[in-house]
């Protein structure tokens, strides 16, 4: 058995459809469903299966559907009894890590990411905000334009996602200049993103200061397995500093490729995406040439990714 990590994802990875033949096969994820449904006031998995996709794409919705999509397939997943040497998910997938890990319930993980939906939501409604992906440039070259775009308004880092993968997000007339700047200096792409605020930024602010009194009375335990936290890519395992991080990831920016870096200077080169579509397995392959990425989103993935285990060719 090869060492492997599981990777979770976050929001962007949504479809109308996800989870379906999961939930009509597999009675564990009626289960989490009725759980979800009980818990969010609301029929997740209609949402989830029919739509319509503008509103899924909502954040309320967007960031539920996810995690229960992932929490789901890592339920199944349950029974083969592997034990990958670290877990992490990209902003939201990081409680599917937690729960992953043994860090969090369901239904604690749920009603946090149910309430930092709602809170993310509402800054953003009440904000001018945006974001932009800037494409073959480095860290070392979109700092300096983030800082001279700071005239136009609140602007910084948002996701380091690969080695020439940056998201930036803030202000829009500011986003929109460091985009313009990126294109300048030679970025191969410079584009605005279809999100509903600016994550990860100063605009958050809100949110996460009503977020902290949801952290303050959530449960977490000491994970079984290494979490690799956005905020600082390092594993974390104190409770405490799980719920401090957790907190300062709403405004700070996600260290993706850095916590993934982090797992492959331990060895590690089998990477396994769990929850809807591919975009973690994507970045992977932009910087970590020689790593092997498996997703695992719609049921045959799954079946396929058993039979591996049982043959030993994972």
């Amino acid at each position: 058995m090869q060492k492997m990590a599981f990777l979770f994802p976050g929001q962007g990875a949504q479809y109308v459809g996800m989870a379906k033949e999961l939930q009509v096969s597999r009675p564990q994820v009626r289960d989490l469903y009725s759980r979800a449904e009980k818990i969010l006031g609301c029929d997740l998995a209609k949402i989830c299966f029919e739509g319509p996709p503008e509103v899924l794409v909502q954040t309320q919705y967007t960031q539920p559907a996810i995690f229960t999509h992932s929490v789901a397939l890592w339920t199944l997943m349950r029974d083969l009894k592997l034990e990958p040497a670290f877990t992490a998910g990209h902003s939201l997938g990081e409680y599917s890590a937690l729960v992953a890990a043994g860090a969090l319930s369901f239904e604690d993980g749920l009603e946090a990411v149910r309430n930092r939906s709602l809170f993310m939501q509402d800054a953003c409604e009440k904000s001018n905000g945006t974001m932009a992906a800037i494409i073959g440039l480095t860290e070392k070259e979109v700092l300096p334009i983030c800082q001279e775009a700071k005239s136009y308004g609140i602007i910084q880092p948002a996701n380091f996602n690969s080695a020439d993968q940056i998201a930036i997000s803030g202000e829009r007339r500011a986003v929109e200049k460091g985009a313009e700047l990126a294109k300048e200096r030679g970025a191969k792409r410079a584009i605005l993103l279809e999100v509903a605020g600016a994550f990860h930024s100063e605009l958050m602010r809100p949110a996460q200061t009503q977020f902290k009194q949801v952290l303050d009375k959530l449960e977490v335990k000491k994970p079984a397995i290494p979490v690799v936290a956005n905020v600082n890519a390092e594993p974390v395992s104190e409770p405490p500093r799980i719920k401090e991080l957790l907190a300062d990831q709403i405004t700070m920016p996600v260290l993706w490729h850095q916590s993934v870096e982090r797992m492959y200077r331990e060895g590690l080169r089998t990477f396994v995406e769990i929850g809807p579509g591919r975009v973690l397995q994507g970045l992977l392959k932009r910087s970590f040439k020689d790593a092997r990425g498996l997703g695992i989103d719609k049921l045959a993935d799954l079946e396929r990714f058993v039979e591996m285990v049982e043959v030993g060719t994972v």
